[in-house]
């Protein structure tokens, strides 16, 4: 005749099945964390201008700027690229500009699909150097938004900015004289996904 378990081998086995559950509780959350680490982090950077993020400004920021401009100018280079994989020519109008600290300026990029598809894709982007991207602040950009471009298609693509006057009081900002803008396109959907959504529509 088979023994009974002791109150023992209950008691360890209730153990047990809590650590397993504790155990795949915590992969869950870990798992929940690894997904949402990119969107946090990305909100972070907009936020606080880490890693050269610029700021995101409203019309009523920018007045606010331009109101406590004081004619001191910096350069402003702008840079373009595309990932591998993505065949668009993309380039900035003009290479430099020199702006007034705190006031408006607009500038423009070109994009050209040279592939035989069509191709939507989105812009990501940086500053530099880093302590800059709290201080250069879009108030309407293309890389707000995903860009759809045909097959030979080019279009003109505008980005209006201004660079906060708080940077002239900030040490860290001593001494820089050129503020470079960043953009990298990067394919967005393949073409047999375009293909699939306008059939939907």
């Amino acid at each position: 005749m088979a023994s009974q378990p002791t109150t023992f081998d209950a008691e360890t086995t209730r153990r047990n099945a809590r650590v397993g559950m504790m155990a795949a509780a915590g992969a869950l959350a870990m798992l929940g964390l690894g997904y949402a680490a990119v969107p946090l982090y990305q909100m972070f950077c907009q936020v606080t201008g880490f890693g050269g993020t610029t700021m995101k400004a409203t019309e009523a920021d920018a007045a606010r700027a331009e109101a406590i401009a004081t004619g001191k100018t910096i350069s402003v280079r702008f840079d373009a690229s595309t990932s591998a994989g993505m065949p668009w020519a993309f380039k900035p109008t003009k290479a430099t500009q020199t702006v007034t600290i705190g006031q408006r300026d607009i500038a423009t990029y070109t994009a050209r699909n040279d592939g035989s598809q069509p191709i939507t894709g989105a812009a990501t982007f940086n500053v530099t150097p880093e302590q800059a991207g709290k201080y250069f602040n879009k108030i309407q950009c293309f890389c707000f938004t995903e860009q759809t471009l045909l097959p030979g298609q080019e279009i003109t693509m505008p980005v209006l900015y201004y660079v906060d006057p708080a940077m002239l009081d900030d040490p860290n900002m001593a001494g820089v004289q050129q503020i470079t803008l960043s953009y990298t396109f990067h394919r967005q959907r393949e073409p047999q996904q375009l293909a699939a959504l306008d059939s939907t529509n």
